[in-house]
């Protein structure tokens, strides 16, 4: 099993906790339920993840198949756009780049776009989605992750504002150019880094 601990950045004033990008406040011990569409609750069984489009053999798994894959935990900082940050946070899943190095994106492949089981999508550079700095994450704090907060299985990634990581995650569609999900085409920013404070599109 991996552990990655979370990636840091440099505060901008001296009084700020150095783990606060800018703009952002501690939540503590709560974790906000921000959600663009109702929650779903999908048991294990139903669930399944797919990954298609640039890749060399497109593939589904399976809730007990992607659980046969090298466990990964991160452990580490969460930020959410709307201003609120959780430290010390512990998912536990798998890292993505275990699921790409099955399917083998093309030498073309630049972008995915993530797309939920209810129907949610969200754009990413693959830069962001390898170097174990993914994951298909299942469990938080050690148990089971609440359907409120993505449950069964969430992408997870921390190091960009967190509606990058779609709760429900269904799949990856691997693709040669960025394609804006949901929230991008409704003027939210492309990439979404925290430390940049890349909040909304212009930002």
């Amino acid at each position: 099993m991996t552990v990655t601990r979370g990636f840091t950045g440099r505060s901008r004033a001296q009084d700020r906790d150095p783990r606060l990008p800018p703009g952002q406040y501690d939540a503590g011990d709560s974790w906000p339920v921000l959600s663009a569409e109702v929650t779903p609750h999908l048991t294990p069984a139903e669930w399944t993840f797919r990954i298609d489009g640039l890749v060399a053999e497109e593939r589904t798994w399976s809730w007990n198949e992607a659980h046969q894959l090298p466990p990964s935990v991160y452990e580490g900082d969460i930020h959410c756009v709307t201003s609120w940050s959780k430290f010390g946070v512990r998912f536990g899943g798998v890292s993505l780049d275990r699921f790409l190095d099955l399917v083998r994106p093309h030498p073309t492949a630049t972008h995915a776009v993530a797309y939920a089981h209810t129907g949610y999508t969200t754009n990413l550079p693959l830069s962001d989605l390898t170097g174990d700095r993914a994951w298909i994450a299942w469990e938080f704090d050690g148990e089971p992750l609440a359907p409120e907060h993505g449950g069964p299985a969430r992408l997870l990634v921390p190091h960009l504002y967190f509606w990058k990581s779609a709760k429900w995650i269904a799949g990856l569609r691997i693709l040669d150019h960025d394609e804006p999900g949901f929230w991008e085409q409704n003027g939210y920013h492309a990439r979404g880094n925290p430390w940049n404070e890349e909040r909304y599109a212009g930002d």
